[in-house]
């Protein structure tokens, strides 16, 4: 569920909002900040496919020595439907394009989806600015802790801590620096605290929001 990462292993590192196969977006966005593969680091708080035009280029960045994700719900959604040969959940919430996709690119798309069993769900990571946990939905405890026991359903799809921040109700969460969500479409980067919530509905419109962490 956890993997760590060492920022001083980096000269940037940055951290992504959803980019939900808005491919060519995100390499504009990347060009835009200068980002070198070879000594910078890109992570992606999930939801890499699904919605936008270019979902396999965006499952094959995970191939890059320069990203790293964890896990989203769309990924998860993806996972659900191939193990269980029922794709009308998937279907609805974007993953359309996998079905219309010829019988060889099926066949990649699958190897490519495969290699999502092996995301995290929370990626911790030291760099400058302190310790950050990178998770999809939320981190669904009062304080983090390295391999603290969750509920991955929650990690992945809970949206009760930030409606409550936006009615004055809610917590942060103690036990590191700073916490990276998406999942959650917002106007604009919402920031509680320690907490940042930086999906900004890229593909409903928005913007594709990138924060660089060191």
């Amino acid at each position: 569920m956890y993997q760590k990462i060492e920022g001083e292993h980096w000269r940037h590192v940055w951290v992504v909002s959803d980019i939900h196969g808005c491919y060519q977006w995100l390499m504009d966005e990347l060009k835009r900040r200068h980002f070198n593969p070879a000594a910078d680091l890109l992570i992606s708080v999930g939801d890499i496919i699904d919605r936008g035009p270019d979902s396999m280029k965006c499952l094959q960045l995970m191939q890059e020595k320069w990203f790293y994700a964890v896990r989203g719900n769309h990924e998860q959604m993806a996972l659900d439907a191939l193990e269980n040969n029922d794709f009308s959940l998937w279907k609805i919430n974007g993953g359309n394009w996998f079905t219309g996709l010829t019988v060889a690119q099926q066949k990649q798309a699958k190897d490519l989806l495969d290699a999502c069993r092996d995301l995290p769900h929370i990626i911790e990571i030291t760099c400058k600015n302190g310790l950050n946990v990178i998770a999809h939905a939320d981190y669904p405890a009062a304080e983090y802790a390295w391999h603290k026991p969750l509920d991955a359903q929650r990690v992945l799809w809970d949206r009760d801590r930030l409606m409550g921040f936006m009615v004055g109700k809610g917590q942060g969460i103690s036990g590191a620096d700073h916490f990276w969500f998406g999942h959650t479409p917002v106007d604009k980067r919402y920031d509680f605290n320690n907490l940042h919530y930086i999906d900004t509905g890229a593909v409903f419109g928005g913007v594709l929001t990138l924060t660089q962490l060191q």
